[in-house]
């Protein structure tokens, strides 16, 4: 089993596929994306072997992520590789819902198990604000086929103070809808320190309004993400609150991740990449990149330095799938 110098295991890989992103969120890439061409991003066989690699360690759940991995054409391909992988048990995606409502099927069939789909606001024009797309009824579309299907359905929203705050039309979806809604507290990033100190609010408040109201905490899975969860026996869906900047965040950490080039980072504010691209060549042995990811998870710092406005190599949460 994967463990660092705390005693804390890593049953969860985020894995970047791609770091380029179509929509130009105001908190990420309010300019679009600006960077590397396709081709340098990850193989098919390079992203096979990483999760065969991290299985051999005790991984048992995968996410894919961006950027905005539904722009990989090989997406199904990917998914049914991880999903393969013996030991894996989830394979998740998390996605901006571009092409959600045309490609879920394939996915489903690929093997995938979970979608978390980011929506800012159900509100049509202020989801245009934010993300410079007016798609929200095409992915809702897609969200509703996803249930359908039977998958686990996530939706994740920034926090923006002033923006989406407002919770009644959360709520309302929530009473009829087995979804997660999950709030994201804004995150400081080198391009972005000035719209965090506009829009960055605790989740505290809301987690507090929540208790107020009825709603009652969840225990976490071994395999799950950071957020707090929380349900009510009057709402199917449920409410979940991510809170980096809340004391202990990193105590249960149980994540790490690998970039779309092939560089682990064992947190997502940290440090700027331990490069494993040479392990994931062909000729390389499958333990050599096992030896490798152990010596360095050994070496996890026991909490990111947010607090302290150190974003690491963080300059927008498309870099390392946030």
């Amino acid at each position: 089993m994967l463990e660092d110098s705390f005693g804390r295991r890593f049953y969860y890989l985020r894995l970047s596929v791609t770091d380029v992103c179509n929509f130009r969120c105001t908190y990420c890439l309010p300019n679009g994306y600006d960077g590397l061409p396709a081709e340098a991003f990850l193989t098919v066989p390079e992203i096979e072997k990483t999760v065969q690699a991290f299985a051999q360690l005790g991984t048992e759940k995968i996410r894919i992520t961006g950027g905005e991995p539904s722009l990989r054409k090989d997406l199904s391909e990917i998914i049914s590789r991880a999903r393969a992988v013996k030991g894996i048990k989830k394979v998740a995606l998390t996605t901006n819902g571009y092409k959600l409502d045309k490609k879920i099927d394939d996915w489903y069939q690929a093997g995938l198990s979970q979608i978390n789909v980011s929506i800012d606001s159900f509100d049509q024009e202020t989801f245009k604000e934010i993300t410079g797309h007016d798609r929200i009824e095409e992915i809702m579309s897609g969200i509703d086929r996803a249930i359908t299907l039977g998958l686990k359905v996530k939706v994740n929203a920034v926090l923006m103070k002033g923006v989406n705050d407002d919770l009644a039309p959360i709520f309302q979806w929530l009473k009829t809808n087995p979804v997660t809604f999950r709030f994201i507290e804004v995150m400081e990033t080198a391009d972005q320190d000035v719209f965090f100190r506009q829009h960055h609010v605790s989740g505290g408040d809301i987690k507090q309004q929540l208790i107020e109201s009825g709603w009652q905490s969840i225990i976490r899975e071994q395999a799950a993400g950071p957020a707090q969860e929380f349900w009510h026996p009057e709402y199917q869906g449920r409410f979940g609150l991510i809170m980096p900047y809340s004391k202990d965040f990193c105590a249960s950490c149980n994540r790490l991740r690998v970039s779309s080039l092939g560089k682990m980072h064992l947190c997502l504010f940290a440090e700027q990449g331990i490069d494993l691209r040479h392990y994931m060549a062909a000729d390389i042995p499958l333990d050599d990149m096992v030896s490798a990811i152990v010596e360095h998870v050994s070496g996890k710092a026991l909490s990111h330095e947010l607090i302290n406005h150190k974003s690491g190599a963080m300059k927008n949460l498309s870099m390392i799938g946030g």
